[in-house]
């Protein structure tokens, strides 16, 4: 049963939604960046007791305030996902399937094919064959001269 390349073409042809999506990791690490601007201001605005120091201090709110910044981040990166989809548009996509190896399998498989039938069209007319040519002999040499 063969196929019309209409029917081919349609088999290769997908309907698809395009549409722009955020990458996720700048979103958190930028979140994570300003979660860690914001407790350094914050720890910076108010007194810092002596005897923990303000490093340590900033280190432990850090912590806080990195992983909340990094979460909110996320959280914008979704609704920016979610905004996204909405304008998307359909696009039909045309699938061609193209492999170095099969190309090269083809081309050799039609060269055994070319050999096969000069092999048998040499076995079908075979050609005389030749006369020894008639060339007199040459006398032997000394190697020793």
């Amino acid at each position: 049963m063969s196929s019309t390349p209409d029917e081919q073409d349609a088999a290769n042809e997908t309907e698809v939604r395009i549409r722009r999506a955020p990458k996720y990791g700048p979103f958190i690490i930028v979140g994570g960046g300003i979660g860690a601007i914001v407790t350094f201001v914050l720890t910076a605005l108010f007194p810092v007791d002596p005897n923990v120091g303000f490093g340590a201090l900033f280190g432990y709110f850090a912590l806080y305030g990195v992983t909340g910044g990094a979460l909110i981040g996320a959280i914008f990166a979704l609704v920016f996902d979610r905004v996204l989809l909405r304008r998307s548009r359909p696009a039909t996509v045309v699938t061609e399937i193209t492999d170095p190896d099969l190309v090269e399998a083809e081309r050799l498989r039609d060269e055994k094919w070319a050999a096969e039938d000069a092999a048998a069209d040499a076995a079908a007319n075979p050609s005389p064959a030749p006369e020894p040519a008639d060339a007199p002999a040459k006398p032997h040499e000394d190697p020793t001269t």
